[in-house]
């Protein structure tokens, strides 16, 4: 199917970065003096390489942040063994230092381009990849645009679209189709995602399920588990994941209702973003808390009452100190985090009513009984303080959890099995003389 003309709104888009580079180059340089970028690689987001190019056909993938970019590994897997090298870019910093320990021999990691004509050209010139996929919701017109233009299939994984997304593109309807169009195939995760890209004009649509279902548990080290679990001894414990503003208090004054029935608790906070761990520290302190932070070399002796897990990629050890876990961004109207990596690794789920972000997931645990919904602190303290004395329930939450998110497994295995059409095709073409 012959792709539609550029709108005039993608035309003045295109021109308008052709003209704006130098501001474009200007926020680069002040995102960087924020800590919002990498300086030393700062020439990787105008397109300039930081290495060179394998030899052979070569898979880019692309996952915004740590959570789009982690789903990719099982893909990033199965293109290797299918004897591909794999360009992979990410778009923040915490997902480039996160994911540089995570990907396999054969795959490279870069940071995405900004949008920019010529950066995007110029970054094209020198990888020349046979494929491209790009995870969730990451559609970049001149990026879209610029490897249609060069003939590489471009291939959208996991893609999700809200329906503020929607009626967000709705208003722009020829720019939504000239630029969906362009991608070969739109692989998304739910029946209603599908029937969004659709009705936006995507021409290629197939649900697959969520990639995230299939990813690795994260990772943890031996040695540290082992000395926390040391140092926390048979007090209880419980974890609250990934937090936002707003939800430290209720933490803070969750831990406060407890004590008089749990007087040696500990209460692990782990802020979605670590820079707020001195945030979160005082208001502890604030709460009359005795609080320490990883970050700064602390430990959760037993004075400690709230322990601020304020580092980047130890999710999974902090998953494994507690089975129950309350995971954040759910008191607060941001939707919330995802829980199938502490499910994965055996946990009881607590979390708020705002979990938009992940209604599939937390609709099944909820319904099989592997979650439980709080309200607010009081909410909170009373199902803490019920599990931790109950460890026969946490155990029956986490069989329950397990067995809610089985059915959505396979994701991985389906998506592959769309690309790979894809790969045979360059593989022949590869194997035919010119």
């Amino acid at each position: 199917m012959r792709a539609p003309s550029l709108p005039m709104t993608l035309r003045a888009y295109r021109y308008g970065l052709y003209l704006g580079e130098p501001a474009v180059a200007g926020l680069l340089a002040w995102r960087s003096r924020r800590g919002k970028e990498d300086p030393g690689r700062l020439p990787e987001r105008r397109g300039r390489p930081g290495r060179a190019r394998p030899a052979g056909n070569l898979v880019w993938m692309h996952g915004a942040s740590i959570g789009e970019s982690l789903s990719l590994i099982g893909l990033i897997n199965g293109m290797i063994e299918r004897g591909f090298s794999v360009l992979v870019t990410t778009g923040t910093k915490s997902a480039a230092e996160l994911l540089g320990s995570r990907l396999p021999p054969g795959a490279v990691h870069q940071y995405m381009p900004l949008d920019a004509p010529r950066w995007v050209e110029r970054f094209l010139d020198h990888w020349q990849p046979d494929l491209a996929v790009i995870a969730e919701s990451e559609i970049w017109p001149n990026t879209v645009i610029s490897l249609h233009r060069r003939e590489v299939p471009l291939i959208l994984v996991n893609g999700r679209m809200s329906d503020r997304s929607f009626k967000g593109w709705a208003r722009s309807p020829r720019t939504a189709e000239a630029l969906l169009a362009r991608i070969s195939v739109c692989l998304v995760q739910t029946k209603d995602d599908a029937e969004r890209f659709l009705r936006l004009g995507a021409p290629r649509v197939k649900v697959v399920g969520n990639l995230k279902y299939d990813s690795a548990v994260p990772p943890a080290d031996a040695q540290q588990l082992a000395y926390l679990g040391d140092m926390v001894g048979d007090r209880p414990v419980w974890v609250a994941a990934s937090t936002h503003p707003g939800e430290d208090e209720v933490i803070a004054e969750a831990h406060g209702l407890l004590k008089e029935r749990l007087p040696n608790l500990l209460t692990v906070i782990v802020p979605r973003h670590p820079r707020r761990g001195e945030e979160v520290a005082a208001c502890a302190s604030a709460a009359g808390l005795r609080t320490s932070r990883r970050a700064k070399n602390g430990r959760p002796q037993a004075s400690i009452d709230l322990y601020v897990a304020d580092t980047l990629g130890e999710l999974g050890l902090f998953y494994r100190l507690s089975r129950l876990v309350f995971l954040g961004g759910s008191l607060v109207p941001h939707g919330g985090q995802n829980p199938i990596e502490p499910v994965r690794l055996d946990t009881a789920i607590l979390h708020g009513p705002n979990v938009a972000n992940f209604s599939e997931p937390y609709q099944a645990l909820d319904a099989a009984g592997g979650a439980l919904t709080v309200t607010d602190a009081r909410d909170l303290a009373a199902a803490v303080g019920d599990l931790l004395a109950d460890h026969r329930r946490i155990d029956v939450m986490a069989r329950r959890g397990h067995a809610a998110l089985r059915p959505f497994e396979g994701a991985v295995l389906r998506t592959l099995a769309v690309l790979d059409p894809f790969v045979a095709q360059l593989k022949l073409a590869a194997r035919t003389p010119a």
